[in-house]
């Protein structure tokens, strides 16, 4: 598919609008200007797709001088680079084609899905994202899984039948009959990409030639967003990638639990209810622990202090609720080390806590709160100047 050249109001000439694959071309420099912290370069032609349509603008080389970023203004394309580039000289200008082929895999792959929810379901794609990861399209409508499976499958059949791309310049009259997507204020020209059996919508961005080109696309997640969803898509290399590192996943997965890898669903759940047994098991010793140190409380003893490493929160508190049925004083527990620092529950009857914790916290670099007589929080020193500190509040 080799589009006819379009000029949109502007200088500079569109060659990704003449070939999207276009890797390397020549160009003269009309102007370069110092730019923020670097340089704008405008060239009198460019393959360099600029910044708009919910995409970024391509990145690349010029004379070997990188380009960072690429943007339109009035009409004319500038190039953003962190030296300058002699005016009046021609210059080779190269893409960094690797990132624009992906760019236009996951641009064209989210037109046939963006086309398909449309269609099946009356639903407006409201947004849309393509970014350095993966892509999001937002729907005024929410889809569910089963809808959603559906939906990418049917999207990978119009990969699979590798259809041409089509991109229409039609006029005014030809436009109102026309059915598309996209139908915002659009000066002047109008830009068709059409998808023939999946999509027709004003875009502006370059695509593939063929959707066999997009490789596959998946869609990783479907959420509720503002009334409606956002799905998340990745498509051609970027999908190869999230499948590897998936697959590395499960493969680490599977040998750590000497499972095939389509059994691991069945081995997590298994190892999931024994870690539920020994939790539970855990929180059974770790109450009667507790409870024997409840049982040493002496009847004239006014303060409570106690350490230990790690002890689960819920059996902290417990501990505290039992400590302060038996004396008048401070109760506290302590959980952690004096290298890592300590994590704290202090409960009483008779002491505002509050107070006592403000200067507990101003001592030990602490942070926390809670009632008069209860608070929790965080802290760092040494277990002797804490235990200090308390048996003699």
């Amino acid at each position: 598919m080799e589009e006819k050249h379009l000029q949109q109001g502007g200088a500079t000439r569109r060659l990704y609008y003449e070939d999207s694959h276009l890797k390397e071309f020549r160009a003269v420099v009309l102007s370069c200007e110092k730019y923020k912290d670097g340089y704008r370069v405008e060239l009198d032609r460019t393959a360099f797709f600029p910044e708009g349509g919910g995409q970024f603008g391509d990145r690349g080389w010029l004379d070997g001088i990188q380009v960072t970023d690429t943007r339109e203004e009035d009409g004319v394309i500038w190039h953003m680079t962190a030296e300058a580039v002699p005016e009046g000289s021609e210059v080779l200008g190269r893409l960094d084609y690797e990132e624009r082929f992906s760019r236009m895999q996951q641009h064209t792959g989210e037109h046939i899905l963006s086309g398909l929810v449309h269609s099946m379901y009356g639903y407006d794609n409201v947004g849309f994202h393509l970014g350095q990861e993966a892509t999001t399209l937002d729907f005024n409508g929410e889809l569910s899984g089963e809808q959603i499976l559906d939906l990418e499958r049917r999207a990978n059949q119009a990969v699979y039948e590798d259809i041409p791309v089509q991109v229409l310049y039609p006029d005014s009259e030809e436009l109102k009959k026309l059915d598309y997507r996209s139908k915002i204020e659009i000066e002047g020209q109008v830009r068709l990409v059409s998808v023939p059996g999946y999509d027709i919508c004003a875009c502006c961005a370059p695509h593939v030639q063929r959707t066999g080109e997009i490789g596959v696309i998946k869609v990783q997640s479907c959420e509720r967003h503002r009334g409606g969803c956002r799905v998340t898509i990745v498509c051609g290399d970027r999908a190869l990638k999230d499948y590897q590192e998936k697959q590395r996943g499960v493969t680490d997965v599977s040998v750590a639990l000497s499972a095939r890898p389509d059994q691991i669903g069945e081995a997590v759940l298994r190892l999931k209810e024994q870690q539920e047994k020994l939790r539970e098991q855990l929180n059974r010793m770790q109450a009667l622990y507790l409870e024997e140190k409840l049982g040493r409380i002496r009847p004239d003893q006014r303060n409570v202090c106690i350490f230990e490493e790690d002890l689960d929160n819920i059996a902290v508190r417990n501990f505290i609720n039992g400590a302060v049925e038996r004396c008048p004083g401070i109760c506290a527990a302590f959980v952690g080390t004096d290298d890592g620092g300590y994590r704290y529950i202090l409960g009483s009857r008779n002491v505002d806590l509050r107070v006592f914790a403000k200067e507990l916290n101003a001592r030990f670099q602490g942070k926390g709160g809670g009632k008069p007589e209860m608070v929790q929080g965080s802290l760092t020193g040494t277990r002797e100047e804490i235990e200090k500190m308390i048996m003699e509040g």
